[in-house]
């Protein structure tokens, strides 16, 4: 499958979040600027400064967002401990994943000395993983899984790099989530008499 033939939003202003969700579900279920405000609004009613957006209001939603914007769409976002590798994920579960990155903060052509957080979205679509980051021009070919499970250990072992990853997948009633997301491990019992 060719690039040109992944959805792809662009980042705009301070909304990865957004792009974030809306290349994760490939333009299906699109969510809009509005309906994470909605949610931000309903996490923190009655509040002068919600701490769930930027101050201005112009994006840079936290996970809590993103998780109320899932559960709305039945997934859920699951942390994964990056004191973990990346191999015990199951694939076969993950709808896909969710990156957290430190981003510069640029005013123009100037970078100011601050930092901020970028949202990622990471998907297999056909074949491939890809990475869907709105700040790339086009999306980027990772591979297969084992290209993926790279991926994401280069990502969670940068030095002094606050990253986070997040599993999706889609709510199912009668499996916990531990369950589902997690490979099984091939577990010997003593032989019985």
């Amino acid at each position: 499958m060719s690039t040109s033939s992944v959805y792809h939003e662009k980042q705009m202003r301070q909304l990865c979040a957004l792009h974030a969700l809306n290349n994760l579900f490939q333009g299906d279920h699109s969510y809009t600027k509005t309906e994470l405000d909605n949610i931000c609004n309903n996490l923190s009613p009655n509040v002068w400064v919600n701490p769930h957006r930027s101050l201005l209001g112009l994006g840079n939603y936290d996970i809590n967002v993103i998780m109320t914007a899932l559960q709305k769409r039945n997934f859920e976002a699951v942390w994964f401990d990056k004191r973990k590798d990346p191999c015990c994920i199951n694939f076969d579960e993950t709808y896909g994943f969710i990156l957290n990155i430190p981003s510069d903060y640029k005013f123009g052509i100037v970078t100011l000395p601050l930092r901020r957080r970028h949202w990622i979205a990471v998907r297999r679509i056909g074949d491939n993983y890809y990475n869907l980051d709105s700040k790339l021009h086009q999306p980027e070919l990772i591979g297969n899984e084992s290209d993926t499970l790279q991926f994401f250990r280069e990502q969670l072992t940068q030095e002094n790099q606050q990253r986070e990853l997040f599993i999706i997948l889609e709510h199912k009633e009668d499996k916990t989530t531990a369950q589902r997301w997690e490979k099984k491990k091939n577990i010997l019992l003593p032989f019985s008499q």
